[in-house]
């Protein structure tokens, strides 16, 4: 199971998430939308098995296209990690921001997920107290021994079936304004 994050509900973060990522993603070859509209339009978390690096997994949005966009919060500099930036945590001081396909913790957790089937981490205060989630996301599973190598899904098409190719898939269940979606965020290859 993939146990619970913990989030601090309140505090302050100085930029923004959004505004860390509106200096990043002009820079990924991915990245096409509009910056001044970007929102976040759903998440999801995992849980670090050691519990010091945050798992964080974003969609945003800049109202026309949605992006997955997974990123990983540590509190000391990840040698050979893409670093997105660094913000000012109220409660937690200062958090180094990694696009998470860089960082082996976020790697070895969305596999194990995909592997074993599993689902996303619950959301717990640390304060108290469970929270919503405004996003699922479960593992396909994987047959067999083969291992694979993860592949994040950067823009998200509410069409895309899954790619024949692979071995196992994270898909996610939410909604946006124009309904319910089922998207493929993650994949073993």
């Amino acid at each position: 199971m993939s146990g619970a994050a913990e989030l601090h509900v309140g505090a302050t973060l100085t930029p923004s998430k959004i505004d860390l990522l509106r200096d990043w993603l002009p820079s990924q070859r991915w990245f096409y939308g509009d910056l001044s509209n970007l929102t976040r339009a759903a998440a999801f978390r995992f849980a670090d098995p050691a519990g010091e690096v945050g798992l964080d997994c974003m969609v945003v949005t800049d109202g026309e296209t949605h992006y997955f966009v997974p990123v990983t919060w540590r509190d000391a500099p990840l040698d050979g990690g893409d670093l997105i930036g660094t913000l000012q945590h109220s409660e937690l001081g200062l958090r180094y921001c990694y696009d998470a396909p860089s960082d082996p913790v976020f790697v070895a957790e969305a596999t194990r997920v995909i592997r074993e089937g599993d689902i996303q981490a619950y959301l717990r205060d640390a304060h108290g107290g469970e929270l919503p989630l405004s996003m699922t996301v479960r593992g396909t599973g994987v047959v067999g021994g083969e291992e694979g190598r993860l592949e994040i899904m950067r823009v998200l098409n509410r069409a895309a079936p899954v790619p024949e190719d692979v071995l196992g898939s994270l898909v996610s269940r939410w909604t946006d304004d124009s309904g319910p979606r089922n998207d493929v965020v993650a994949v073993l290859r």
